[in-house]
């Protein structure tokens, strides 16, 4: 006697998964982004965008000129304050160029 193996769609189901878990939707949408994934996917390409601009503002903030009118104010921030807000930009500044040169490529 032999068995028939089958999957019955499970890798399907699986990429269906992923997606909904990645847009933070519940279960109940996982059927509706099999049959219908056009508004899941405008709705992914919104986000896309969104962190996009974000990014964008986060280099200009970081990279801007500070104002001709300097503030007399003076704020102290220790040294290990400073160095983590370095490398945040420089996780910023990196991820932007990636995302540059990665649409200049397509």
């Amino acid at each position: 006697m032999s068995v028939i193996r089958h999957n019955f769609g499970i890798e399907s189901r699986k990429i269906a998964r992923r997606f909904r878990s990645l847009l933070r939707l519940n279960a109940l949408h996982e059927a509706n982004v099999r049959t219908n994934p056009v508004p899941y996917l405008e709705r992914a390409s919104e986000q896309i965008y969104q962190l996009e601009k974000v990014l964008f503002e986060a280099v200009e903030a970081a990279t801007s000129q500070p104002s001709l009118t300097a503030s007399p104010e003076t704020i102290e921030v220790n040294k290990a304050e400073y160095q983590r807000l370095l490398a945040c930009r420089a996780i910023v500044e990196n991820g932007f160029e990636k995302l540059v040169t990665g649409d200049e490529e397509t």
